[in-house]
């Protein structure tokens, strides 16, 4: 039952994308002992093989993978990365019908993106993403892969999102997007985010932001902690979230830590729909349980573990502390203080050997330290996926609607001003056929009122009024 597709724009999206399936076959391999193309195998690639049965294991180990075929819309108006894909372990995977590339990018201009390839492509993205979801026995849910700061992501990606919406508009949107640090070496970032973000706010279910610069720091925190040399500290190479090594994709690249990371948290989030477990959950139920306003679905993540220490004598993290863990700030893929604001609802996706009771105790005990909305302090949404991540016994990502994301978007809004204020680089966009100034006026007025919507949660949170007393019933 294929219950997702994905699409992955631009070269950020298309990078992170190949992370996350290389990962996802590598965890596959290792639970499919037998080697059959199952239902876990089904829910993101395509049994195109005819002549029976084939040996996943086997498969993997050799790279020839002639037989799978990956649900996946791939699309850059770049060649380098789709084409350094295609050269690589998994080009089997890829239907090349089912990639579409440019020679010329997008020059770091949202408006090229978003206006000049979208009317020349359309056509051939609708018909792509037809085709594709005709081979779902039950869509459920559209994965689109993207980064924020450049031209492709940003532009053509956010107008594919509206598309996917036109086409199959009763189909859960969930878009997971790389914000770009304010040492960006990208000039126009600010342009692009702001541009992108109007539309993520318009037309997706919703969004999971990652920030650069959390990403930066958790891969410098973790290999500081390898070369420290403290004993017990030391981490085990292979099987690390950032490690390159043990998928299929050979040697490291620079960006390929910090792509794990996210392919990880993706990894996480479909385990319900890959494996089975005692309490799964749908990937629509995600937007359902979490997003009480339309507008107001940036979820943000958190990981953990990060890391597996070498050391066999060092007990490993006691699950009540894995809980902790998630909601510390160094485990957040934005930066973030959620325990300081205010939470609208809470997801827990756990994986591994874990019980019911386990969860609802960890909840119980962390729901005293967490300030929720008045009316939804039940607020919690919770999976349980029996197959852990490889290497690890147990792992747990917490999506969380808090409006701790508001010093985000107000840093963004904040460099998107000081561009604006001067009307630097606008002329490259009013060029673009099709691109207005009232683009930019809107763009930051949407922001503008998404961080009012948040900043008057907050004000709320004082206001907390306690649980009204509950009917005792007659026994």
């Amino acid at each position: 039952l294929t219950l997702t597709l994905c699409f992955s724009v631009g070269q950020c999206g298309n990078q992170v994308g190949c992370r996350f399936w290389d990962l996802a076959l590598r965890e596959h391999a290792h639970v499919n002992k037998k080697g059959v193309y199952d239902e876990a195998l089904s829910s993101f690639f395509r049994n195109v093989d005819s002549s029976g049965v084939k040996d996943v294991k086997q498969m993997y180990k050799i790279n020839v993978l002639t037989y799978l075929n990956l649900q996946a819309v791939l699309v850059d108006m770049e060649e380098g990365v789709v084409n350094e894909i295609l050269q690589g372990p998994l080009r089997e995977v890829f239907d090349s019908t089912q990639l579409l590339t440019d020679v010329s990018g997008s020059g770091n201009n949202w408006a090229v993106g978003h206006m000049t390839y979208s009317s020349v492509y359309r056509d051939q993205i609708v018909d792509k993403l037809r085709k594709a979801a005709e081979h779902c026995d039950c869509l459920q849910c559209f994965f689109l892969i993207h980064s924020m700061g450049g031209g492709t992501g940003s532009g053509l990606g956010t107008r594919v999102l509206s598309l996917l919406e036109e086409e199959f508009p009763e189909v859960c949107r969930i878009v997971t997007s790389i914000y770009p640090s304010s040492e960006d070496d990208v000039v126009t970032s600010p342009y692009n985010s702001v541009l992108a973000m109007r539309e993520l706010t318009e037309h997706a279910d919703c969004v999971l932001p990652v920030e650069n610069q959390s990403l930066v720091d958790i891969v410098n925190k973790i290999k500081h902690m390898s070369h420290s040399g403290k004993p017990g500290s030391m981490i085990k190479r292979d099987s690390t979230i950032i490690s390159g090594q043990g998928g299929l994709s050979g040697a490291e690249k620079p960006f390929d830590a910090m792509n794990n990371i996210v392919a990880n948290l993706l990894l996480n989030i479909t385990s319900s729909a890959r494996f089975e477990g005692s309490l799964n959950m749908d990937l629509n139920e995600i937007a359902m349980n979490l997003v009480p306003f339309p507008r107001l679905h940036y979820l943000v993540p958190s990981l953990t573990p990060l890391y597996t220490l070498s050391d066999v004598s060092v007990p490993t993290r006691r699950l009540d502390q894995m809980f902790s863990d998630a909601f510390s700030k160094d485990h957040q893929l934005i930066r973030a203080d959620p325990k300081h604001s205010l939470y609208l609802a809470c997801a827990l996706m756990v994986r591994g050997h874990v019980q019911v009771s386990d969860l609802r105790r960890n909840i119980e005990r962390l729901r005293l330290s967490l300030p929720f909305v008045s009316w939804n302090q039940e607020g919690w949404k919770t999976g349980l996926c029996s197959v852990p991540p490889v290497g690890h016994s147990h792992s747990l990502l917490a999506l969380a609607n808090n409006t701790c994301v508001k010093p985000t978007f107000m840093e963004l809004r904040e460099r998107f001003t000081k561009l604006y204020r001067k009307k630097a680089h606008l002329h490259h966009y009013l060029h673009v056929d099709g691109m207005e100034q009232s683009h930019f006026s809107e763009a930051i007025s949407s922001l503008s009122s998404l961080i009012e919507e948040y900043q008057n949660l907050d004000a709320s949170k004082g206001k907390l009024t306690p649980d009204a007393p509950r009917l005792s019933i007659a026994r």
